[in-house]
Protein backbone atom coordinates (compact mmCIF):
# COMPACT_ATOMS: atom_id res chain seq x y z
CA UNK A 1 0.00 0.00 0.00
CA UNK A 2 1.47 3.59 -1.02
CA UNK A 3 0.56 6.33 1.41
CA UNK A 4 0.24 9.68 -0.85
CA UNK A 5 -0.32 12.74 1.10
CA UNK A 6 -2.35 15.71 -0.60
CA UNK A 7 -1.08 18.64 0.74
CA UNK A 8 -4.11 20.51 -0.17
CA UNK A 9 -2.02 23.49 -2.06
CA UNK A 10 -4.38 24.31 -4.70
CA UNK A 11 -3.07 26.68 -7.52
CA UNK A 12 -5.78 27.65 -9.43
CA UNK A 13 -6.17 30.50 -12.33
CA UNK A 14 -6.41 34.20 -11.58
CA UNK A 15 -8.33 36.01 -14.04
CA UNK A 16 -6.68 39.26 -13.31
CA UNK A 17 -3.54 38.37 -14.46
CA UNK A 18 -3.54 40.15 -17.97
CA UNK A 19 -0.73 40.51 -20.55
CA UNK A 20 -0.69 42.91 -23.29
CA UNK A 21 -1.81 41.42 -26.72
CA UNK A 22 -1.31 43.18 -30.13
CA UNK A 23 -4.97 44.12 -31.54
CA UNK A 24 -5.72 44.81 -35.08
CA UNK A 25 -8.75 45.49 -37.04
CA UNK A 26 -9.37 43.44 -40.11
CA UNK A 27 -8.22 45.13 -42.72
CA UNK A 28 -5.58 48.35 -43.11
CA UNK A 29 -8.50 50.51 -44.96
CA UNK A 30 -10.21 50.35 -41.00
CA UNK A 31 -6.73 51.16 -39.16
CA UNK A 32 -6.38 53.63 -41.18
CA UNK A 33 -9.87 55.09 -40.53
CA UNK A 34 -8.54 54.94 -36.38
CA UNK A 35 -5.54 56.81 -36.84
CA UNK A 36 -7.26 59.48 -38.90
CA UNK A 37 -9.78 59.81 -35.73
CA UNK A 38 -7.31 60.43 -33.74
CA UNK A 39 -4.88 62.54 -35.60
CA UNK A 40 -8.40 64.98 -35.56
CA UNK A 41 -7.89 65.69 -31.80
CA UNK A 42 -6.30 68.17 -30.21
CA UNK A 43 -3.83 68.08 -28.17
CA UNK A 44 -5.45 68.59 -24.88
CA UNK A 45 -8.01 65.96 -26.16
CA UNK A 46 -5.43 63.53 -26.82
CA UNK A 47 -3.71 64.06 -23.22
CA UNK A 48 -7.24 64.15 -21.83
CA UNK A 49 -7.85 60.43 -23.40
CA UNK A 50 -4.28 59.70 -22.79
CA UNK A 51 -5.03 59.66 -18.95
CA UNK A 52 -8.09 57.81 -18.99
CA UNK A 53 -6.51 54.86 -20.65
CA UNK A 54 -3.66 55.58 -17.69
CA UNK A 55 -6.11 55.68 -14.82
CA UNK A 56 -8.06 52.76 -16.09
CA UNK A 57 -4.82 50.18 -16.73
CA UNK A 58 -1.57 51.92 -15.60
CA UNK A 59 -1.82 49.57 -12.44
CA UNK A 60 -2.31 46.54 -14.51
CA UNK A 61 0.69 46.93 -16.13
CA UNK A 62 4.43 47.05 -16.11
CA UNK A 63 6.07 49.95 -19.05
CA UNK A 64 2.60 50.46 -20.52
CA UNK A 65 3.51 53.49 -22.15
CA UNK A 66 6.61 51.94 -23.50
CA UNK A 67 4.48 49.49 -25.37
CA UNK A 68 1.66 51.44 -26.98
CA UNK A 69 5.37 53.55 -28.33
CA UNK A 70 6.15 50.02 -29.69
CA UNK A 71 2.42 49.51 -31.13
CA UNK A 72 2.50 53.15 -32.64
CA UNK A 73 6.06 52.23 -34.37
CA UNK A 74 4.53 48.92 -35.75
CA UNK A 75 1.44 50.71 -36.96
CA UNK A 76 3.35 53.92 -38.39
CA UNK A 77 3.39 53.16 -41.86
CA UNK A 78 -0.34 53.44 -42.48
CA UNK A 79 0.11 57.32 -41.73
CA UNK A 80 -0.60 59.64 -43.89
CA UNK A 81 2.09 61.99 -43.65
CA UNK A 82 5.25 61.93 -41.92
CA UNK A 83 4.25 64.74 -39.50
CA UNK A 84 6.48 64.59 -36.23
CA UNK A 85 3.99 63.76 -33.47
CA UNK A 86 3.98 64.00 -29.83
CA UNK A 87 4.61 61.28 -27.46
CA UNK A 88 1.04 61.71 -26.17
CA UNK A 89 -0.59 60.88 -29.63
CA UNK A 90 1.89 58.69 -30.61
CA UNK A 91 0.70 56.58 -27.07
CA UNK A 92 -2.99 57.24 -27.69
CA UNK A 93 -2.55 55.88 -31.18
CA UNK A 94 -0.63 52.45 -29.96
CA UNK A 95 -3.40 52.54 -27.12
CA UNK A 96 -6.08 51.86 -29.79
CA UNK A 97 -3.65 48.72 -31.16
CA UNK A 98 -3.90 46.64 -27.96
CA UNK A 99 -5.62 44.51 -25.90
CA UNK A 100 -5.55 43.00 -22.61
CA UNK A 101 -5.42 39.02 -22.53
CA UNK A 102 -6.62 36.87 -19.25
CA UNK A 103 -3.82 34.45 -19.81
CA UNK A 104 -4.82 31.91 -17.25
CA UNK A 105 -8.37 32.62 -17.09
CA UNK A 106 -9.60 29.19 -18.28
CA UNK A 107 -7.08 26.83 -16.53
CA UNK A 108 -3.30 26.51 -14.41
CA UNK A 109 -2.40 23.07 -15.42
CA UNK A 110 0.27 20.06 -16.24
CA UNK A 111 2.96 21.66 -13.23
CA UNK A 112 6.57 20.55 -13.99
CA UNK A 113 9.17 20.48 -11.10
CA UNK A 114 12.88 21.75 -10.93
CA UNK A 115 15.48 22.40 -8.35
CA UNK A 116 15.89 26.48 -9.02
CA UNK A 117 19.45 27.70 -10.42
CA UNK A 118 19.47 29.85 -7.32
CA UNK A 119 20.26 27.95 -3.86
CA UNK A 120 21.30 30.46 -1.74
CA UNK A 121 19.57 31.77 1.26
CA UNK A 122 18.29 28.77 2.55
CA UNK A 123 18.45 26.64 5.88
CA UNK A 124 19.68 23.60 6.62
CA UNK A 125 17.72 20.91 4.54
CA UNK A 126 15.42 23.13 2.84
CA UNK A 127 15.99 23.58 -1.57
CA UNK A 128 13.88 26.22 -3.34
CA UNK A 129 11.90 24.81 -6.64
CA UNK A 130 10.67 26.36 -10.02
CA UNK A 131 7.46 25.02 -10.91
CA UNK A 132 6.19 26.01 -14.88
CA UNK A 133 2.10 25.26 -15.51
CA UNK A 134 0.32 25.60 -18.93
CA UNK A 135 -1.36 28.83 -18.66
CA UNK A 136 -5.11 28.77 -21.08
CA UNK A 137 -7.35 31.53 -21.51
CA UNK A 138 -9.76 32.96 -24.12
CA UNK A 139 -9.72 30.51 -27.51
CA UNK A 140 -7.90 27.88 -25.34
CA UNK A 141 -4.56 29.51 -25.79
CA UNK A 142 -2.11 28.21 -23.80
CA UNK A 143 1.05 29.32 -22.26
CA UNK A 144 4.01 28.56 -20.33
CA UNK A 145 3.96 30.76 -16.99
CA UNK A 146 5.73 29.79 -13.72
CA UNK A 147 5.61 30.14 -10.00
CA UNK A 148 8.34 29.03 -6.89
CA UNK A 149 8.26 27.77 -3.58
CA UNK A 150 10.61 26.27 -1.06
CA UNK A 151 10.83 22.31 0.26
CA UNK A 152 12.30 21.73 3.75
CA UNK A 153 13.85 19.05 5.66
CA UNK A 154 10.08 17.43 6.98
CA UNK A 155 8.78 18.35 3.50
CA UNK A 156 6.84 21.10 4.52
CA UNK A 157 5.87 22.66 0.99
CA UNK A 158 5.92 26.99 0.64
CA UNK A 159 4.63 28.47 -2.30
CA UNK A 160 5.92 32.19 -2.90
CA UNK A 161 3.46 34.61 -3.46
CA UNK A 162 2.68 36.08 -6.98
CA UNK A 163 3.03 38.77 -8.91
CA UNK A 164 -0.19 40.26 -10.02
CA UNK A 165 2.01 41.67 -13.41
CA UNK A 166 2.65 39.46 -16.63
CA UNK A 167 5.55 40.11 -18.49
CA UNK A 168 5.86 38.62 -21.94
CA UNK A 169 10.04 38.50 -22.95
CA UNK A 170 11.96 40.74 -25.52
CA UNK A 171 13.00 38.70 -28.86
CA UNK A 172 16.81 38.73 -29.13
CA UNK A 173 17.52 40.26 -32.23
CA UNK A 174 20.70 39.29 -33.23
CA UNK A 175 21.00 35.96 -31.68
CA UNK A 176 22.77 33.58 -33.83
CA UNK A 177 22.00 30.58 -35.66
CA UNK A 178 24.56 27.97 -36.20
CA UNK A 179 25.02 27.42 -39.93
CA UNK A 180 26.31 23.40 -39.76
CA UNK A 181 23.08 22.73 -37.16
CA UNK A 182 20.56 24.96 -39.79
CA UNK A 183 21.66 23.20 -42.90
CA UNK A 184 20.68 19.73 -41.29
CA UNK A 185 17.75 21.05 -39.68
CA UNK A 186 16.74 22.26 -43.49
CA UNK A 187 18.47 18.44 -44.77
CA UNK A 188 16.26 16.86 -42.49
CA UNK A 189 13.07 19.30 -43.49
CA UNK A 190 13.46 18.14 -47.00
CA UNK A 191 13.66 21.14 -48.38
CA UNK A 192 17.46 21.75 -48.77
CA UNK A 193 18.05 23.01 -52.36
CA UNK A 194 20.61 24.58 -54.10
CA UNK A 195 18.40 27.71 -53.55
CA UNK A 196 19.13 27.05 -50.31
CA UNK A 197 22.43 26.27 -50.30
CA UNK A 198 22.77 29.93 -52.25
CA UNK A 199 21.04 31.82 -49.17
CA UNK A 200 23.10 30.47 -46.74
CA UNK A 201 26.41 30.85 -49.01
CA UNK A 202 27.56 34.24 -47.66
CA UNK A 203 27.90 33.08 -44.21
CA UNK A 204 30.69 31.61 -42.19
CA UNK A 205 29.45 29.33 -39.52
CA UNK A 206 27.07 32.16 -37.79
CA UNK A 207 24.17 34.27 -38.87
CA UNK A 208 21.26 36.75 -37.48
CA UNK A 209 17.74 36.62 -37.99
CA UNK A 210 17.84 40.24 -39.29
CA UNK A 211 21.36 39.18 -41.26
CA UNK A 212 19.09 36.28 -43.10
CA UNK A 213 15.81 38.98 -43.94
CA UNK A 214 18.58 40.91 -45.51
CA UNK A 215 19.74 38.41 -47.61
CA UNK A 216 16.40 37.18 -48.75
CA UNK A 217 15.92 40.62 -49.77
CA UNK A 218 18.73 40.99 -51.82
CA UNK A 219 17.95 37.43 -53.42
CA UNK A 220 14.73 38.85 -54.31
CA UNK A 221 15.48 42.22 -55.39
CA UNK A 222 18.64 40.54 -57.83
CA UNK A 223 16.46 38.02 -59.65
CA UNK A 224 12.83 38.47 -58.93
CA UNK A 225 11.56 35.69 -61.44
CA UNK A 226 14.10 32.93 -59.82
CA UNK A 227 13.09 34.30 -56.57
CA UNK A 228 9.67 33.56 -57.63
CA UNK A 229 10.23 29.84 -59.21
CA UNK A 230 11.89 29.05 -55.57
CA UNK A 231 10.01 30.81 -53.07
CA UNK A 232 8.54 27.61 -51.26
CA UNK A 233 12.53 27.11 -50.47
CA UNK A 234 12.71 30.77 -49.16
CA UNK A 235 10.23 30.74 -47.03
CA UNK A 236 10.70 27.74 -44.93
CA UNK A 237 14.00 28.55 -45.02
CA UNK A 238 12.72 32.03 -43.53
CA UNK A 239 10.12 30.03 -41.04
CA UNK A 240 13.15 27.21 -39.98
CA UNK A 241 14.28 30.59 -38.92
CA UNK A 242 11.37 31.79 -36.82
CA UNK A 243 10.61 28.93 -35.12
CA UNK A 244 14.42 28.65 -33.73
CA UNK A 245 14.30 32.44 -31.50
CA UNK A 246 15.90 33.18 -28.49
CA UNK A 247 13.86 35.83 -26.03
CA UNK A 248 14.57 37.31 -22.97
CA UNK A 249 13.66 39.06 -19.52
CA UNK A 250 14.73 42.35 -17.96
CA UNK A 251 16.54 41.29 -14.80
CA UNK A 252 14.02 43.04 -12.40
CA UNK A 253 11.54 40.77 -13.10
CA UNK A 254 9.99 37.88 -10.82
CA UNK A 255 9.88 34.47 -12.10
CA UNK A 256 5.83 34.72 -11.46
CA UNK A 257 6.07 37.50 -13.58
CA UNK A 258 7.45 35.84 -16.59
CA UNK A 259 5.25 34.51 -19.37
CA UNK A 260 6.65 32.48 -22.05
CA UNK A 261 3.81 33.36 -24.78
CA UNK A 262 3.42 32.16 -28.32
CA UNK A 263 6.09 33.74 -30.54
CA UNK A 264 6.48 31.62 -33.24
CA UNK A 265 4.67 30.63 -36.66
CA UNK A 266 4.29 27.07 -35.46
CA UNK A 267 2.85 28.12 -31.63
CA UNK A 268 0.21 30.30 -32.92
CA UNK A 269 -2.77 28.38 -31.40
CA UNK A 270 -0.33 27.59 -28.24
CA UNK A 271 2.42 26.13 -26.19
CA UNK A 272 1.32 22.81 -24.85
CA UNK A 273 2.83 21.09 -21.65
CA UNK A 274 6.43 21.87 -21.33
CA UNK A 275 8.30 19.07 -19.55
CA UNK A 276 11.02 20.85 -17.82
CA UNK A 277 14.04 18.85 -17.15
CA UNK A 278 17.48 19.74 -15.14
CA UNK A 279 20.06 18.40 -17.41
CA UNK A 280 23.49 17.83 -16.27
CA UNK A 281 26.48 17.82 -18.74
CA UNK A 282 29.16 15.22 -18.19
CA UNK A 283 31.31 18.52 -17.22
CA UNK A 284 29.13 19.20 -14.91
CA UNK A 285 27.60 22.32 -16.49
CA UNK A 286 23.48 22.63 -15.23
CA UNK A 287 21.46 23.61 -18.43
CA UNK A 288 17.48 23.16 -18.03
CA UNK A 289 15.29 22.24 -21.26
CA UNK A 290 11.87 21.75 -21.42
CA UNK A 291 10.21 19.41 -24.58
CA UNK A 292 6.60 20.79 -25.35
CA UNK A 293 4.02 20.90 -27.96
CA UNK A 294 3.65 23.85 -30.39
CA UNK A 295 0.05 24.14 -31.85
CA UNK A 296 -0.47 26.37 -34.98
CA UNK A 297 -4.40 25.33 -35.15
CA UNK A 298 -3.49 22.32 -37.22
CA UNK A 299 -0.21 20.51 -36.55
CA UNK A 300 1.28 19.59 -33.47
CA UNK A 301 5.31 19.95 -33.65
CA UNK A 302 7.50 19.17 -30.61
CA UNK A 303 9.92 21.94 -29.96
CA UNK A 304 12.84 21.87 -27.10
CA UNK A 305 13.81 25.13 -25.13
CA UNK A 306 16.72 25.72 -23.26
CA UNK A 307 18.11 28.21 -20.32
CA UNK A 308 20.66 28.22 -17.76
CA UNK A 309 18.51 30.90 -15.63
CA UNK A 310 14.63 31.01 -16.63
CA UNK A 311 15.52 34.83 -17.36
CA UNK A 312 17.22 33.83 -21.39
CA UNK A 313 15.03 30.95 -23.41
CA UNK A 314 16.10 29.65 -26.59
CA UNK A 315 13.68 27.56 -28.74
CA UNK A 316 14.84 25.12 -30.86
CA UNK A 317 13.29 22.60 -33.10
CA UNK A 318 13.20 19.07 -32.58
CA UNK A 319 13.75 16.65 -36.01
CA UNK A 320 14.22 13.44 -37.27
CA UNK A 321 11.95 11.06 -38.23
CA UNK A 322 10.86 9.94 -35.00
CA UNK A 323 9.85 13.70 -33.88
CA UNK A 324 6.19 12.76 -33.92
CA UNK A 325 3.49 13.60 -30.69
CA UNK A 326 3.28 14.83 -28.17
CA UNK A 327 4.80 13.57 -24.45
CA UNK A 328 8.55 13.92 -25.40
CA UNK A 329 10.68 13.69 -21.90
CA UNK A 330 14.07 14.16 -21.81
CA UNK A 331 16.46 12.19 -19.45
CA UNK A 332 18.42 14.40 -16.80
CA UNK A 333 21.76 13.13 -17.82
CA UNK A 334 23.42 11.20 -21.10
CA UNK A 335 23.31 7.62 -21.12
CA UNK A 336 26.80 5.60 -22.22
CA UNK A 337 27.23 9.46 -23.99
CA UNK A 338 24.07 9.60 -25.29
CA UNK A 339 21.32 11.73 -24.84
CA UNK A 340 17.96 9.69 -24.09
CA UNK A 341 14.36 11.00 -24.58
CA UNK A 342 11.25 8.90 -23.61
CA UNK A 343 8.65 9.13 -26.11
CA UNK A 344 5.12 8.04 -27.61
CA UNK A 345 5.17 8.22 -30.98
CA UNK A 346 1.78 6.58 -31.64
CA UNK A 347 -0.76 7.81 -29.29
CA UNK A 348 -0.92 4.36 -26.88
CA UNK A 349 2.88 3.26 -26.59
CA UNK A 350 5.99 4.45 -24.19
CA UNK A 351 9.20 4.52 -26.30
CA UNK A 352 12.64 4.89 -25.78
CA UNK A 353 15.03 6.85 -27.81
CA UNK A 354 18.39 7.51 -27.76
CA UNK A 355 20.58 10.21 -29.95
CA UNK A 356 24.03 11.93 -29.88
CA UNK A 357 22.76 15.79 -29.80
CA UNK A 358 19.26 16.84 -28.32
CA UNK A 359 18.13 17.86 -31.60
CA UNK A 360 17.47 14.78 -33.97
CA UNK A 361 16.20 11.49 -32.96
CA UNK A 362 15.90 9.11 -35.65
CA UNK A 363 15.72 5.69 -33.58
CA UNK A 364 13.00 4.30 -31.12
CA UNK A 365 12.66 1.24 -29.15
CA UNK A 366 9.35 0.32 -27.32
CA UNK A 367 9.28 -0.05 -23.15
CA UNK A 368 5.26 0.04 -22.19
CA UNK A 369 2.42 -1.45 -24.05
CA UNK A 370 -1.47 -0.67 -22.38
CA UNK A 371 -1.58 -3.95 -19.68
CA UNK A 372 -3.73 -3.34 -17.29
CA UNK A 373 -7.17 -2.12 -16.87
CA UNK A 374 -6.16 1.65 -16.17
CA UNK A 375 -3.84 2.19 -19.25
CA UNK A 376 -5.97 -0.01 -21.80
CA UNK A 377 -6.99 3.42 -23.64
CA UNK A 378 -2.93 4.66 -23.98
CA UNK A 379 0.10 5.30 -22.20
CA UNK A 380 2.07 8.29 -21.78
CA UNK A 381 5.20 9.60 -19.54
CA UNK A 382 4.49 12.08 -16.48
CA UNK A 383 7.91 13.63 -17.27
CA UNK A 384 11.67 13.53 -17.59
CA UNK A 385 12.76 10.22 -15.57
CA UNK A 386 14.54 10.78 -12.26
CA UNK A 387 17.61 9.17 -10.94
CA UNK A 388 17.37 6.63 -8.22
CA UNK A 389 19.97 4.44 -6.74
CA UNK A 390 17.82 2.03 -7.74
CA UNK A 391 17.23 2.97 -11.28
CA UNK A 392 15.27 5.11 -13.39
CA UNK A 393 11.85 6.14 -11.85
CA UNK A 394 9.75 7.03 -14.70
CA UNK A 395 6.02 8.22 -13.90
CA UNK A 396 3.24 7.36 -16.58
CA UNK A 397 -0.19 8.47 -17.14
CA UNK A 398 -2.83 5.65 -18.51
CA UNK A 399 -6.66 6.19 -19.53
CA UNK A 400 -8.60 4.03 -18.71
CA UNK A 401 -12.74 3.50 -18.40
CA UNK A 402 -14.87 6.96 -19.52
CA UNK A 403 -11.75 8.46 -20.48
CA UNK A 404 -10.00 8.43 -16.65
CA UNK A 405 -6.08 9.53 -16.65
CA UNK A 406 -4.56 7.83 -13.81
CA UNK A 407 -0.90 8.65 -13.01
CA UNK A 408 1.66 5.58 -12.40
CA UNK A 409 5.13 4.67 -12.64
CA UNK A 410 7.81 2.14 -13.99
CA UNK A 411 11.53 1.69 -13.18
CA UNK A 412 14.46 1.66 -16.04
CA UNK A 413 17.69 -0.04 -15.42
CA UNK A 414 19.94 2.30 -14.84
CA UNK A 415 22.87 1.75 -16.76
CA UNK A 416 20.23 -0.01 -19.53
CA UNK A 417 17.00 2.03 -19.78
CA UNK A 418 15.78 -0.10 -22.71
CA UNK A 419 15.20 -2.84 -19.73
CA UNK A 420 12.08 -2.62 -17.48
CA UNK A 421 12.86 -3.65 -14.31
CA UNK A 422 9.41 -2.58 -12.20
CA UNK A 423 5.82 -1.50 -13.05
CA UNK A 424 3.08 -0.94 -10.69
CA UNK A 425 -0.21 -2.81 -11.83
CA UNK A 426 -2.43 -0.43 -10.04
CA UNK A 427 -2.30 3.52 -10.14
CA UNK A 428 -0.30 5.31 -7.69
CA UNK A 429 -2.18 8.38 -8.07
CA UNK A 430 -6.17 8.86 -9.26
CA UNK A 431 -8.45 11.79 -9.25
CA UNK A 432 -10.52 11.52 -6.03
CA UNK A 433 -14.14 13.43 -5.62
CA UNK A 434 -12.44 16.86 -5.09
CA UNK A 435 -10.03 16.46 -8.30
CA UNK A 436 -12.51 15.10 -10.94
CA UNK A 437 -14.59 18.16 -11.47
CA UNK A 438 -13.49 20.78 -13.86
CA UNK A 439 -12.81 21.67 -17.52
CA UNK A 440 -11.80 18.13 -18.57
CA UNK A 441 -13.30 16.01 -15.87
CA UNK A 442 -11.47 12.41 -14.02
CA UNK A 443 -7.91 13.72 -14.99
CA UNK A 444 -4.97 13.65 -12.93
CA UNK A 445 -2.02 14.74 -14.81
CA UNK A 446 1.70 15.89 -14.34
CA UNK A 447 5.00 17.17 -16.31
CA UNK A 448 7.32 16.70 -13.76
CA UNK A 449 8.45 15.60 -10.43
CA UNK A 450 11.73 15.57 -7.91
CA UNK A 451 12.86 13.53 -5.07
CA UNK A 452 13.71 15.32 -1.58
CA UNK A 453 14.47 13.48 1.45
CA UNK A 454 13.23 10.22 0.23
CA UNK A 455 10.05 11.36 -1.09
CA UNK A 456 8.48 11.96 -4.40
CA UNK A 457 7.26 15.66 -4.89
CA UNK A 458 4.80 15.51 -6.89
CA UNK A 459 2.54 18.34 -8.56
CA UNK A 460 -0.30 17.22 -10.75
CA UNK A 461 -3.32 19.20 -12.77
CA UNK A 462 -7.04 18.21 -11.67
CA UNK A 463 -9.29 18.16 -14.44
CA UNK A 464 -7.31 20.71 -16.41
CA UNK A 465 -8.51 23.53 -14.39
CA UNK A 466 -5.98 23.51 -11.44
CA UNK A 467 -2.97 22.23 -10.05
CA UNK A 468 -1.70 20.45 -6.58
CA UNK A 469 1.46 18.70 -4.79
CA UNK A 470 1.46 15.93 -3.20
CA UNK A 471 3.78 14.03 -1.50
CA UNK A 472 5.01 10.01 -1.62
CA UNK A 473 7.87 7.64 -0.03
CA UNK A 474 10.26 6.61 -2.64
CA UNK A 475 10.70 3.14 -1.07
CA UNK A 476 6.78 2.83 -1.24
CA UNK A 477 6.34 3.13 -4.75
CA UNK A 478 9.15 0.63 -5.36
CA UNK A 479 7.76 -1.94 -3.50
CA UNK A 480 4.83 -2.00 -4.66
CA UNK A 481 6.80 -2.70 -8.23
Amino acid sequence: MVSIQRTGLKLQPDSARVLFRDFYPTNDARAGKIIARLMSLSEDEVDTLLEQVTVEFGDRHMHFRHYFEERFEEVQHLMLTDEALSDARRQLIGSYFTMEYSLESAALFNPSMVWHPDQTGLQKGEKRFVLSLRATGEGHLSSITFRSGIIDAKNVITMDSYSRYVTAPQLVPDAFYEKALFTTKLREMGVWTNYADEILSVYDEHFTLDELKHRLAEMKQHDRTRYKENEHTADHVFMLAQVNYTVAYAPDTNISERVIFPHSPSETNGIEDARFVQFTEESGKVIYYATYSAYDGKVVLSQLLETEDFMRFEAFTLNGSEVQNKGMALFPRRINGMYAMISRQDNENIFIMFSEEPHFWHSKQILLKPTYPWEYVQLGNCGSPIELDEGWLVLSHGVGAMRKYSIGAFLLDKKDPTKVIGRMKEPLLTPNDNEREGYVPNVVYSCGSVVHNGSLILPYAMSDYASSIAIIPVKEILAAM
